[in-house]
């Protein structure tokens, strides 16, 4: 049976107030600067991981925020230029392809979300982190599916989200022959067709198995190996 308007209005306020109630508990222990963390793009054979941070007002929800992955890519920018407005602070962090090929893609993960924090404004007083932790000496509680549960953490995620789209569109421009704008780094057939063809770019992860297998057919042509 189709809700009502009003129905969908209160399920939306019910959904909203549940998405605060790791904030609150840590708002009403006089805790105000709490700081959700969050990163994208973990899957990805190519760019950067990409973390951001944000310490929501006290007691405001923002309309609409969810998992980034549950929004359109609409809702999503039209939630981070919100977000960017109206959150007390906000901060974003990077590891480069370069770094996860080096550290592997947990801890370059952890390094992109560390570095959000630290370029945070305001120093947390807790950090609300979607199923990590963070080399920092703070108060911090790991949330798994936290971007789902957690309206800062959901708040990181659209802020992560949206830059590292931006930035994969921008580096289409320069490698236009692997369709970055379409798929953003993951491995679609398209994708794989296009390394396979081609060869790794400069932003690809050298340590990816498909990445590698596309690398292995040209060293094979070298002479002596």
């Amino acid at each position: 049976m189709k809700r009502t308007p009003r129905q969908a209005a209160r399920a939306e306020t019910k959904r909203l107030k549940h998405m605060l109630r790791f904030e609150r508990e840590l708002w009403s222990a006089g805790l105000i600067h709490v700081a959700g963390v969050d990163e994208v793009g973990v899957g990805p054979l190519a760019g950067p991981v990409v973390a951001a941070a944000a310490i929501l007002p006290v007691g405001r929800s923002f309309l609409g925020i969810n998992d980034s992955k549950k929004l359109t890519e609409k809702q999503r920018e039209a939630l981070a230029a919100e977000l960017r407005e109206h959150a007390t602070a906000w901060a974003l962090g990077s590891a480069s392809e370069a770094e996860i090929d080096h550290i592997n893609i947990l801890q370059a993960s952890r390094l992109a979300m560390k570095r959000a924090v630290e370029a945070l404004a305001l120093q947390p007083q807790h950090l609300l982190i979607d199923a990590r932790d963070i080399d920092l000496p703070l108060p911090q509680t790991g949330i798994i599916k936290g971007d789902a549960l957690s309206q800062s953490i959901a708040a990181a995620s659209i802020l992560a989200k949206v830059h590292r789209d931006a930035l994969m569109d921008h580096y289409a421009k320069t490698y236009p022959d692997y369709g970055f704008e379409m798929h953003r780094g993951y491995p679609t057939p398209k994708h794989l067709a296009a390394l396979m063809k081609l060869g790794p770019c400069p932003i690809h992860r050298r340590s990816y198995a498909p990445v590698k297998k596309a690398l292995r057919p040209r060293q094979d042509l070298l002479p002596g190996v």
